[in-house]
């Protein structure tokens, strides 16, 4: 541990073309790009099966089959599909994405699905009774009813983006898990341990992060928030009338 705090102290590891900054940002770069085309997929797909109760059986079928999928494995055999095709640093870039992509779709799109579907039934008749249209069911009533799990889906999907981009390394790509891949090719373990310690930290942070956009997204109703200030309102009025 003492050799890894003075790694992460060493002013030559944070300068240069190999510093930690701009390993961090490529880290960034690539978990935000994967985590945005996910999210562009798999959050309106959610919605409409939630929605129409349409395709529920695939989606839970296809989500359970990426979850199972090795990472590495599908790495390559992107690598070896897709790289061909391209040239630079797009023909290991590309590739890459796709499999961080196609990694952070499942938690996204259970958690788009699962929380349109658990909706009230009587808000949606309450709705329904109002006259709002279908898309306006789903919009006004059942999205922020269902933003928990969406996001919830979201912040699982960015901690596991965020630790599959590790593997970009073996491809000759950037981000922190460069500090691993280089660490060992010389058996400086000190740099793969601090490299390790940056992606936890990194994680750790983004989903202190997420969680916090969470709170703001979230209505107090449905976080429980609202009902905790009224029990505390009305034990405080109990106990100052008593």
């Amino acid at each position: 541990m003492n050799d890894v705090i003075t790694w992460l102290g060493d002013g030559a590891n944070w300068s240069g073309g190999e510093g930690i900054p701009l390993r961090l940002w490529e880290h960034l770069l690539y978990s935000g790009i994967a985590l945005g085309l996910a999210a562009l997929i798999a959050v309106p797909l959610g919605l409409v099966v939630g929605h129409t109760g349409r395709g529920r059986f695939l989606a839970v079928n296809v989500t359970g089959a990426f979850r199972a999928i090795p990472s590495l494995g599908l790495l390559f055999v992107g690598i070896m599909l897709i790289s061909p095709q391209l040239s630079g640093e797009a023909s290991v870039l590309v590739p890459t994405e796709i499999v961080l992509t196609v990694l952070a779709i499942p938690p996204i799109l259970a958690g788009a699905y699962a929380g349109v579907e658990q909706v009230d039934a009587a808000a949606r008749d309450a709705a329904k009774g109002m006259g709002m249209t279908g898309s306006e069911v789903l919009w006004r009533v059942e999205v922020p009813c269902a933003m928990p799990l969406i996001a919830s889906g979201l912040r699982s999907a960015a901690l596991q983006v965020i630790a599959t981009a590790t593997l970009a390394a073996t491809v000759g790509l950037g981000g922190l898990g460069r500090y691993l891949i280089d660490g060992l090719s010389v058996r400086d373990y000190t740099q793969m341990a601090s490299g390790a310690l940056l992606v936890a930290a990194l994680a750790l942070t983004v989903d202190l992060v997420a969680s916090l956009l969470q709170r703001l997204v979230v209505s107090p109703g449905l976080s429980g928030k609202a009902a905790g200030r009224r029990t505390s309102v009305r034990t405080t009025l109990r106990t100052s009338g008593s």
